[in-house]
């Protein structure tokens, strides 16, 4: 529609092209820090660049940086007015960068410097979580101490073998035979001094994500591999997504409320995915927690975004919105 004044015809603006502009207005100037040094560089990446061309699509200000430790002096030399991170893995999501933008004052999505290193870090984030008296399976951490017929002893087999602060499922390993057990070890150490052995959880695969303050309806995984490792997560087109997850609606509701409790005992802010298995009684188990959730075109926040009714850009512009009363 248009209305006609004194100097001709002019474009009537809508409601939401008000909203937007009003929303790029307040985001002012964007960096979208994407990449990094870690071992999921590729997926960031991938992240990223959705990132950068929702915002854009939206009118925003936003630049997209490719991200490197020693690339920090000229980001504060820049100043954005905030910083959207799609950083996975070491240096983005453990607190690191976190720190340094709040030290300089600048605003940033998702969890602060606590948060994200509790989530990064599996073995502290399950101490927490059992503190707490939230259910997380059973586990150990690998020392000088623990042996195999020991660990195979108190958890049993199968059992799951993770580096303590690594993402993607890099690193990780299920076996089925004690003489398995020290080679997967070794893979883990590959990635992480840390390692820790966890009891198996035989059931169904789910998330749940939250997103500045909503929780998003769950998703259920199905993958032909043995488990949902980085294949089955970002290569493979055997991977079913289910959507709604076919719980009942007082589970989902149960789910979402532990999702809550999981994401508040870490300090979480902003957004964030928590993962669960469900075991064949219907108990579920936390996992981990992911600060920096994957924005690929097959990773599970926009599926369950889309879910709710949120296109991609909504998604996006929710995430950034969450900064706009951050800590810094």
């Amino acid at each position: 529609m248009s209305t006609i004044t004194g100097s001709g015809i002019k474009p009537e603006i809508s409601h939401a092209q008000e909203q937007l502009a009003a929303f790029a207005e307040r985001a002012g100037r964007v960096a979208v820090l994407m990449g990094g040094e870690s071992a999921e560089r590729e997926v960031s990446l991938r992240s990223g660049n959705a990132v950068l061309a929702a915002l854009k699509a939206q009118g925003v200000d936003a630049h997209g940086v490719d991200w490197r430790a020693s690339r920090l002096p000229e980001l504060l030399l820049d100043r954005p007015d905030r910083v959207f991170i799609a950083l996975h893995g070491r240096g983005g999501e453990d607190g690191v960068l976190q720190g340094a933008l709040q030290l300089a004052g600048i605003p940033y999505t998702g969890s602060g410097v606590l948060g994200c290193a509790l989530s990064m870090d599996k073995i502290r984030a399950k101490q927490i979580w059992c503190a707490a008296g939230l259910p997380t399976p059973d586990f150990l951490i690998v020392d000088a101490h623990i042996d195999s017929s020991s660990a195979i002893d108190r958890l049993g087999l199968p059992l799951m073998v993770k580096p303590a602060r690594e993402g993607s499922s890099l690193g990780i390993s299920l076996v089925t035979r004690a003489e398995d057990l020290p080679a997967a070890v070794a893979l883990a150490r590959d990635f992480d001094p840390q390692v820790l052995l966890e009891s198996y959880i035989r059931g169904g695969e789910y998330t749940v994500a939250l997103v500045d303050g909503e929780v998003l309806p769950a998703i259920k995984l199905e993958t032909p591999r043995a488990f949902y490792d980085y294949e089955a997560k970002y290569q493979a087109d055997t991977t079913r997504y289910l959507c709604p997850a076919g719980l009942a609606a007082e589970e989902e509701a149960a789910l979402g409320t532990l999702a809550r409790q999981a994401f508040a005992a870490l300090d979480g802010a902003g957004w964030g995915r928590v993962d669960f298995m469900r075991d064949e009684s219907g108990q579920p188990w936390l996992i981990e927690l992911n600060a920096v959730p994957g924005m690929t075109d097959h990773s599970l926040v926009p599926m369950a975004a889309a879910q709710a009714g949120w296109s991609f850009e909504q998604l996006v512009q929710r995430i950034l919105t969450s900064s706009f009363g951050s800590r810094a």
